[in-house]
């Protein structure tokens, strides 16, 4: 009886193998090359149909394999659709967002998207970009993925390249405020208080809950924005 179940789960396993292999050629390789949340799922999807036909003896394999076949196509099909009509693939994939358009955080945007300031963040650090003040535009693709356009004084022009003496940075860009949170933690771990930052905010005649989002710049100053200047309440 062993021999047997060893011998049909071996079978099923190639089986779906194969036809795993084969129906990913035909997909193509957009799967992987811009991985949306519905290819995402999908992908998921497909694998666990796959895996269910190679290890559940008590499901019928070409029962299995015409389920694995047909997700397949209604991918292919979507896909298909979605290249033919932007409108279809907006509902699919989803669009393009700014989250920070000409130097400003859009909050309304962000809050859309369920992305938080700690997430915008490290999706900048990611690019390199350790300054929210040096963006000149961010946008959150389809895929998951940040694409990021800094202000034209960031750009890559070292001052050593301009023949001038480099001065190294006081600070490291910290959020010190976000979502109007004090980020008591990081203040005082580059040696200030809350009390120096309700000052600072006093002489721009703010208080720290009319602030979305500070930042300590590498200079020792902050970078302000606003509920007002992101479009929040």
């Amino acid at each position: 009886m062993g021999n047997i179940d060893f011998l049909e789960m071996t079978i099923r396993t190639t089986g779906a193998f194969f036809s795993l292999l084969i129906l990913t050629r035909l997909l193509g390789k957009e799967q992987m090359s811009q991985l949306t949340f519905f290819n995402y799922i999908t992908g998921i999807t497909i694998g666990s149909i796959a895996a269910d036909i190679a290890s559940q003896s008590e499901t019928p394999f070409f029962n299995g394999l015409i389920s694995l076949v047909w997700w397949s196509g209604l991918t292919f099909l979507v896909s298909y659709l979605g290249m033919k009509f932007a409108k279809f693939r907006s509902i699919t994939d989803g669009r393009p967002t700014f989250v920070i358009k000409e130097g400003k955080i859009m909050e309304k945007e962000l809050s859309k998207l369920r992305l938080n300031l700690d997430e915008l963040n490290m999706l900048l650090r990611q690019k390199e970009v350790f300054s929210i003040e040096d963006v000149d535009y961010a946008i959150f693709e389809s895929d998951g993925q940040l694409s990021v356009r800094l202000k034209e004084a960031k750009k890559p022009l070292t001052k050593g390249d301009q023949g001038k003496r480099v001065i190294q940075p006081r600070y490291l860009p910290t959020a010190v405020i976000t979502d109007g949170i004090v980020q008591l933690k990081q203040l005082q771990g580059m040696g200030f208080s809350e009390t120096w930052l309700k000052r600072q905010l006093e002489q721009c005649s703010l208080q720290i809950e009319d602030v979305f989002y500070a930042e300590m710049k590498s200079d020792g100053t902050l970078y302000i924005a606003t509920y007002e200047e992101s479009g929040g309440s």
